[in-house]
């Protein structure tokens, strides 16, 4: 079963200016290396990807108490040991 998601007008915007696609967006929720419950409702979805030759870790923060579940936010870092432990 694929779970619907949906993309706040925020996401959107730091998607852009951040150089994140809605490919890499649904990469990291289908396929995450570690989820974080932040929140009752907020659950963090992440993933070390390779971007440009680099390794990257993808934060992807979503609402899953909307329906569909609606993505906040998302960025990238290449501090990925403050992450990852």
């Amino acid at each position: 079963m694929t779970e619907k998601y949906s993309f706040s007008k925020h996401a959107k915007e730091r998607m852009v200016s951040r150089g994140i696609t809605d490919s890499m967006i649904m990469n990291v929720i289908t396929s995450p290396g570690k989820t974080i419950d932040e929140s009752p409702c907020t659950t963090i979805f992440q993933k070390v990807l390779v971007n440009d030759g680099s390794d990257i870790l993808l934060r992807v923060f979503v609402n899953t108490c909307k329906e569909p579940n609606l993505i906040i936010t998302a960025y990238k870092t290449t501090k990925i040991n403050k992450y990852e432990d």
